[in-house]
């Protein structure tokens, strides 16, 4: 992706999915005074009408391929450091926003430092990483997350927010809700950049040449260690690297196969007697513990006795309905599924905004007509609609 200054470019050139209009305006921060000098600006704020896209690694939009009628924020900032403060049984590290994530991680490895390594290879800036609640091989970053420093666009002042804030839950938070719920948003939605924009996050990340216990059972297969045991900080990494290559997952700008925003769709969470109605006994079930946690992304119903959930694999949803590997929806298309992993749209090259969304829309109706269940998008949706 190319730097251009503030002269705005295509936002296909600045998107892993390449698709995407240029803006009216876009302006490159590379501190956080001038991110604040934009953000603080009227038309940005609670009676502000002008469309505000802050842009990190730009690895979960999907743009419309129209121009943004808007300023876009590109947050070129990237800072680790390592703060003195003891409230946690870890070393804290405060981290900017616009830094890159996987750069996060591999820091964090080489200095034995141990929580984040199973999230190796997400791409995306470290402001992004709870908003969505990124998670991968059994690890989420609300594991290690401890709180974020923001601008609230309502209030116009910068100040710090605890994770017990952010109400994270599965690939959501309060802030991602802020796009379009009103609720959330204290009395309007603020998409495509949510009500509080993250500035900096901060991380409790243990001191341990060892990794986090690994709950995923592929990864501890390909490390060789049974499941809910450690392995070393590095090994872990490699192994996640190797494992997301495989299925397409790590961004490549030479590979169209790697031209997406990762798992377009999230994996469903249903009552288990609405799963024991829609889903084949061949299905996937995993048992969803918290509920409380999850309840954000599932119908809120007050009752005595709670019903039990369950969470299925969109990936087995997706391949049962009939969507192939590489599927597309004409021989030529630009659009396809990975030739990978059915999760992930992807851009063959020259596709556009709306090749793309065709093709989800395609993907979430058949699963619909299939199992009567409605799979939700995961990225950030600019100027269109599946």
């Amino acid at each position: 992706m190319r730097d251009s200054g503030s002269q705005p470019v295509p936002l296909a050139d600045e998107t892993t999915l390449h698709v995407g209009g240029t803006p009216r305006r876009m302006v490159n921060a590379s501190t956080e005074e001038e991110m604040l000098e934009v953000l603080d600006s009227p038309q940005f704020g609670m009676v502000g009408d002008e469309p505000l896209l802050v842009l990190g690694g730009g690895s979960n939009l999907v743009v419309s391929g129209d121009p943004f009628p808007g300023t876009v924020l590109r947050d070129r900032r990237s800072d680790i450091q390592v703060s003195k403060e003891t409230v946690c049984d870890g070393t804290i590290v405060n981290v900017a926003a616009g830094t890159n994530w996987d750069e996060v991680v591999q820091w964090a490895v080489e200095e034995n430092l141990s929580g984040i390594e199973a999230l190796s290879g997400i791409p995306g800036s470290a402001g992004a990483a709870p908003v969505q609640n990124i998670g991968a091989y059994g690890r989420e970053i609300s594991r290690n997350l401890v709180g974020v420093r923001v601008f609230d666009r309502l209030e116009g002042r910068v100040f710090s927010l605890p994770k017990s804030a952010l109400d994270l839950s599965y690939r959501n938070s309060i802030i991602k809700e802020s796009l379009s719920s009103k609720a959330a948003g204290g009395g309007r939605c603020w998409g495509p950049t949510g009500r509080w924009v993250i500035l900096s996050i901060k991380l409790c990340l243990a001191n341990s040449e060892e990794s986090a216990p690994v709950r995923y059972r592929e990864l501890a297969e390909t490390l060789g260690v049974s499941v809910g045991q450690s392995a070393p900080l590095a090994a872990v990494r490699e192994s996640v690297l190797s494992i997301r290559r495989s299925k397409g997952m790590v961004y490549d700008p030479e590979d169209h196969d790697t031209w997406s925003v990762g798992s377009f769709f999230v994996n469903p969470i249903l009552e288990e007697t609405e799963a024991d109605r829609l889903l084949p006994f061949s299905a996937p079930r995993f048992p969803v513990a918290d509920v409380a946690r999850e309840l954000r992304v599932l119908p809120k119903r007050k009752t005595e006795n709670p019903p039990t959930y369950v969470k299925t694999s969109a990936a087995w949803l997706i391949e049962r309905a009939g969507f192939h590997k590489g599927f597309g929806l004409s021989p030529d298309a630009r659009a396809r599924l990975s030739t990978k992993h059915v999760l992930a749209i992807t851009n063959r090259g020259g596709a556009t905004a709306d090749d793309i969304v065709d093709l989800a829309r395609a993907v979430r109706n058949g699963v619909q007509e299939h199992f009567s269940i409605t799979l939700e998008a995961e990225p950030v949706l600019v100027g269109v609609e599946i």
